[in-house]
């Protein structure tokens, strides 16, 4: 038996894609759960994701950083814009400019015990 996805039937607006002409700038990103709840970085990867920013990778915050009360947005390569968009995207966050060349990515979302989005799964 072959089943097949059907698309949106909700009514909504296609997801943008990164990249495409017409979309906005790529952000990469890499998301880090600050939270101490376990699987937040994958929701924040889901919800990123849907807004069309590009996450490279995702996972737990370092024990030394400890665990954060709110979600903090750390531009590492271009403006407060970057941080901005991520602000929108998540709905939340306190944007940080902190350039660090050496990581090749835009920036670090840095999840905290604040963050708890509804998500719509697909059934």
């Amino acid at each position: 038996m072959l089943a097949a996805c059907r698309g949106d039937r909700s009514g909504n607006a296609a997801l943008p894609v990164p990249g495409v002409a017409g979309a906005a700038p790529r952000v990469t990103v890499e998301v880090l759960n600050a939270s101490g709840t376990p699987g937040l970085a994958k929701i924040g990867t889901r919800v990123l994701r849907r807004a069309g920013i590009d996450v490279l990778t995702y996972g737990n915050a370092p024990e030394t950083l400890g665990t954060l009360d709110s979600t903090r947005i750390v531009v590492r390569r271009g403006t407060d814009e970057v941080g901005r968009r991520l602000r929108r995207a998540l709905g939340l966050g306190r944007v940080v400019v902190q350039p660090d060349s050496a990581r090749l990515l835009d920036a670090s979302v840095l999840l905290g015990a604040d963050f708890a989005p509804r998500l719509e799964f697909h059934p």
